[in-house]
């Protein structure tokens, strides 16, 4: 009876481990549907009235009609990048599958915008997700035709670059944009960031992926979905590195490792392509002494393909330089906790305070608990997970710790080397007769990961519009927790390489989630609405970008050209041998009216548009918001090497109060500086609307003491655990628009 006993339970164990092995390596598992897009373009008489609005505001501001400004999203997620499937199941809260066909229709009906693109993760995509992509984004365009689309859909991928450990070989992520959809004209296969971690080094391990389905045997399907989906993203084998990029075989996994790899093999494929540098400050992925300076030398910046910047996302906003650093470095080059200041509190400071406290609830002496908070310190300089070094803390301990406190909607953990500010300063003089610059146009976008392009134009639904971390279940947050020792009145050691040990990470993640936004917007400035055109006003950089409401903009020259009497648009490089004078004109966005036009809801249905929108589409009223002021940055790029970068950023340089004039504001002028000094001069601008609420626009949602330090903080996180999922944690917020740069250099 004991051995039959024992043989059975030896069978059902081998049955067990066999079943969970077939899961982990996918062979139970189906592949996402790629969904199918809806076939009614939006009417002619909705796109005529959105157009009427416009030319009704252009004529406010004197400005002739002879290009349109149409809104999109450079820079969007489905389920098939790998972090979005992840968000996606249910057990971090998600809401399931989200495929391409789904930002297609959300595009058209739930966010009304004339473009957008999709930009999944390149090392997620295999060739049949590849191919599922192009299909999907050509059958998006093929609803309204391209001849007088309703929309217009382009295709891209993100080359996900990252090293949080090391500033020497982290270039950060890029957008890569295909100007055409038609297979002769469009890569084979997209290029994923080749890094020494490899495709896999974000997946659970193979014992994780037996589990889940059976710890979640309601669920279990869903898992086993996903397992099949790491086991194809892992599968793929890797392309040869000695053979050109356009000879290569299909079927195979293309990596460069830095963007001159990048950029050479794009070269090889001959595709007309654009790449969009994005997420330059956000601390999450990026060491905290990061600058641009090494991706302005040689092969690594190539002007042909890198010409614009995102300077704003769900992600934040990445456009502002300040000196503060998270990390010190002696003359000797040892790092070092460096002091806080009335703007800045860096986080190993942040991890000594937080010791200290623990050691003196401990009842341990003064002089024990200053040599732990001391000790805290540098241990949390040390460490590239710094919030990992005071065991079992939760996140709003750390208060406003290394994030910029006078920015705007700054992205987390803030690294002001990498903004587009310090990158338009920034000089790299390696040929001493030609020196070289960045000459970035700007452009935001959202940055979405749940196949929904354009998420700003209602500040609203929180859980569904923005990203924000979510670990919904409190079992597998405490499981991923176990490591760690408890609350301990002292601080530990942490190497690098436990980066993807997520329980020493999950305070770092959930506190990012405060600092997610619903998205911003490109704009362009275009004669028409077709491929072409919204691909010219990008090369010509005559973009700009909003924080989510459909500001319009116009920034021009007034005196280009030699007789000083050509107009030049923003995004222009032009020469002047005297002062310039500029004009800026700006119109507020239309007020949203509650839920769905009836154009929405005849095409897609209630019950469609629930699942999309919730309910909430862009519904424009007649009533426009203020626009309250102009900010005029000027920057002053470096002549010489080293020349400190500091002084050449001059934000706010000018700085005119608009009259509370629905019809917009207009504000013309001069740098009396510009022919006295001699130097290459920046000029972009911002025009700020009136407040109004957003979501997590007080991102750590801090208690201020009378000096503006923060004593107490109540992030607003994605997960349950946390806050309230009904809480859109609004607060007041001044929605605005960046134009892009206009570059005028010294002639005699």
């Amino acid at each position: 009876m004991i051995s039959r006993l024992l043989a059975v339970t030896i069978l059902l164990a081998a049955l067990v481990l066999s079943y969970a092995w077939l899961g982990a390596t996918g062979f139970l598992g189906e592949p996402q549907p790629v969904g199918d897009i809806h076939q009614q373009p939006v009417p002619a008489t909705v796109q005529a009235a959105r157009q009427a609005q416009q030319q009704s505001a252009f004529k406010a501001v004197a400005e002739n009609a002879e290009k349109q400004i149409l809104f999109g999203d450079f820079h969007v997620h489905t389920t098939w990048s790998n972090d979005a499937y992840v968000a996606s199941l249910p057990i971090s809260g998600g809401e399931g599958s989200h495929p391409p066909a789904d930002a297609c229709d959300y595009a058209r009906y739930c966010s009304g915008l004339d473009f957008w693109s999709i930009n999944d993760h390149a090392i997620s995509l295999n060739q049949r997700r590849w191919r599922e992509i192009k299909e999907s984004v050509r059958q998006c365009n093929a609803v309204s035709g391209e001849e007088n689309p309703d929309v217009v859909a382009f295709l891209g991928y993100e080359w996900t670059q990252a090293d949080p450990t090391n500033a020497n070989s982290h270039y950060g992520h890029k957008n890569v944009i295909f100007r055409h959809t038609d297979e002769e004209r469009v890569a084979k296969r997209p290029i994923y960031a080749e890094t020494d971690l490899g495709p896999a080094a974000f997946n659970p391990t193979l014992i994780s992926r037996m589990m889940l389905p059976l710890q979640k045997w309601r669920q279990q399907q869903i898992y086993q979905d996903w397992n099949l989906y790491m086991a194809e993203m892992e599968s793929e084998p890797d392309c040869p590195h000695d053979v050109s990029s356009d000879l290569l075989p299909v079927d195979c996994k293309e990596g460069a490792r830095s963007p001159a790899d990048l950029f050479r093999k794009l070269a090889e494929q001959g595709h007309e392509s654009l790449v969009i540098p994005h997420g330059n400050t956000w601390g999450m992925y990026t060491p905290p002494n990061i600058t641009w300076d090494k991706q302005l030398a040689g092969a690594n910046q190539n002007e042909q393909f890198q010409y614009l910047i995102e300077v704003f996302s769900g992600h934040g906003n990445s456009e502002e330089y300040r000196a503060f650093n998270d990390r010190a470095y002696d003359p000797e080059g040892k790092v070092y906790c460096p002091a806080p200041s009335p703007d800045y509190l860096p986080t190993c400071v942040q991890a000594g305070r937080i010791v200290r406290q623990r050691c003196m609830s401990a009842g341990e002496t003064a002089a024990e608990c200053d040599r732990r908070e001391l000790m805290a310190r540098q241990y949390a300089v040390e460490s590239d997970y710094p919030l990992a070094t005071v065991p079992r803390s939760e996140p709003n301990d750390w208060l406003d710790a290394g994030q910029c406190r006078d920015c705007f909607l700054p992205a987390y953990t803030f690294r002001p080397g990498g903004s587009a500010q310090y990158a338009l300063a920034l000089g790299n003089f390696d040929d001493p007769d030609t020196p070289r610059r960045f000459r970035f146009g700007f452009l935001a976008s959202s940055d979405n990961h749940t196949a929904r392009p354009g998420t700003g134009y209602k500040e609203r639904n929180r859980r569904h519009n923005v990203e924000g971390f979510s670990l919904a279940d409190k079992f597998t947050r405490d499981f991923l927790m176990r490591k760690q020792p408890g609350p301990v009145p002292f601080s530990v050691p942490v190497e690098s390489d436990v980066a993807f040990d997520q329980g020493l990470l999950l305070t770092h993640a959930e506190r990012a989630s405060s600092f997610y936004l619903t998205g911003g917007l490109v704009a362009v400035h275009a004669p028409r609405k077709d491929r072409d055109a919204i691909w010219n006003a990008v090369q010509s950089k005559e973009t700009y970008g909003t924080s989510g409401d459909r500001i319009l903009l116009w920034f021009d020259l007034l005196n280009a050209g030699a007789a000083g009497g050509q107009l030049a648009p923003m995004g222009s490089e032009v020469s002047l041998s005297e002062n310039p004078r500029f004009q800026v004109r700006a119109v507020g966005a239309l007020r949203q009216r509650p839920g769905c036009p009836d154009s929405s809801v005849n095409a897609l249905g209630q019950e469609r548009l629930a699942r999309l929108c919730y309910g909430e589409c862009f519904n424009p009223g007649d009533e426009r918001k203020l626009i309250t002021r102009i900010e005029v940055v000027r920057i002053r790029p470096q002549t010489r090497p080293g020349e400190p970068i500091s002084g050449l950023i001059e934000d706010t340089w000018l700085t005119h109060h608009c009259p509370p004039d629905p019809n917009g504001c207009q504000f013309d002028f001069e740098d009396p500086d510009f022919n006295s000094t001699g130097r290459e001069t920046v000029y972009y601008v911002r025009a700020i609307e009136e407040a109004s609420e957003a979501v997590n626009a007080a991102l750590m949602r801090c208690q201020y003491d009378d000096n503006g330090h923060c004593t107490s903080a109540n992030i607003c996180a994605g997960s349950p655990l946390f806050t309230d999922p009904a809480d859109d944690c609004l607060a007041s917020n001044e929605e605005r628009a960046w134009s892009s740069p206009i570059f005028v250099s010294h002639s005699e």
